[in-house]
């Protein structure tokens, strides 16, 4: 009879563990189907968070299940300094990598440098971003595959992310010292346009030996049509210089001929422009290249003459106009940001 009733004492002082060992799983199990399974659709972008809390549920889950254990309390502290080991073990044994990459993560996170759908370009590698993971980033390139990036990888190389509000689209073409700057410029700029670009610009990007390097940019709102554009690009200017019978010399073309001996390869000279001092047009190609430095730059020096403005005394109404001003510049760069700006 004793040896029973010691074992309904010991069974009774276990029926608390066994009951909250019983809640914790009930728990986890509903949670698990709550947060996860039941939503099968998530990617790995939406599924991280609730598997993080998710982990975070099942260790508070097993710290009740040992508070509820009937043992003194020397034996449960020593419990809980084991687990604290275990898991202290656990992250320490973990690679250096891993814990990096993880910590490369969430660092990408709080930045919010790009999304899922943006461009980026790493490396060599271009492509659209397809998912963002706690320890990678998987993009999908012009070729339709799929390559994964460690976020640690992102944090230490340089990445160029496109902008989803816009960005410019360029080529460059080589032709001859005989063929008027003008002429070249102006065939140039119907080419963008004809590929879809609008305010093109052409630069002269360098004199090499046997030819004049220049450089067509235009501006494209709708990024995803990236590609297609940048080879219609390429395509419009042979067209449109073919067309006008100008001779490309890409990459490195030498033209052995016979010429005269008065005859020049300089094409003809073109009036003299009014003034020879250079002007800055406010309109530039900068202008809508840098559009979010120019802001950076306009939000610094605003605030500066705020600084200004408090340290001389000036009234409130000087004041507060420089403080809207400010608040103005501050949400547009915040539209830039969000893609919202357009060049």
């Amino acid at each position: 009879m004793n040896g029973m009733n010691q074992l309904t004492a010991a069974l009774a002082d276990w029926v608390p563990a066994l009951i909250v060992l019983t809640g914790v799983i009930v728990t986890l199990t509903g949670l698990h189907w709550w947060l996860l399974a039941r939503r099968g659709e998530l990617g790995n972008e939406a599924r991280l968070p609730r598997q993080l809390l998710l982990a975070g549920m099942t260790l508070v889950g097993a710290l009740f299940i040992v508070l509820a254990l009937p043992i003194s309390d020397t034996l449960r502290g020593q419990v809980l300094s084991l687990l604290g080991v275990v898991l202290t073990a656990v992250i320490g044994l973990s690679s250096t990598t891993f814990v990096a990459n993880a910590m490369a993560g969430v660092m990408l996170r709080v930045v919010g440098q790009f999304r899922p759908g943006d461009f980026i370009r790493l490396n060599e590698q271009f492509g659209r971003v397809t998912e963002r993971g706690l320890f990678h980033v998987e993009i999908q390139t012009e070729d339709r595959d799929l390559t994964t990036f460690p976020n640690l990888l992102l944090i230490t190389h340089p990445l160029t992310v496109v902008h989803h509000s816009g960005t410019i689209v360029s080529a460059q073409v080589s032709l001859g010292y005989d063929i008027p700057r003008g002429t070249v410029e102006s065939a140039l700029c119907a080419a963008a346009e004809q590929a879809g670009l609008t305010d093109p610009f052409v630069q002269v990007v360098a004199l090499q030996d046997f030819s004049v390097l220049y450089r067509i940019a235009g501006s494209l709102a709708e990024v995803k049509h990236l590609l297609t554009v940048r080879s219609n690009l390429r395509k419009a200017v042979m067209d449109v210089l073919h067309g006008q019978g100008l001779e490309i010399a890409s990459p490195t073309l030498m033209n052995q001929r016979k010429l005269a001996d008065d005859q020049r390869i300089a094409p003809p000279v073109a009036p003299a422009p009014r003034t020879e001092t250079p002007t800055v047009n406010p309109d530039t190609p900068e202008a809508r290249v840098f559009d979010k430095a120019e802001l950076a730059e306009a939000i610094a020096q605003t605030r500066q003459q705020i600084e200004q403005q408090l340290a001389d005394g000036d009234d409130d109404h000087q004041l507060e106009s420089t403080r809207a001003q400010l608040a103005e510049l501050e949400a547009q760069l915040d539209a830039s940001k969000n893609g919202q700006l357009r060049s």
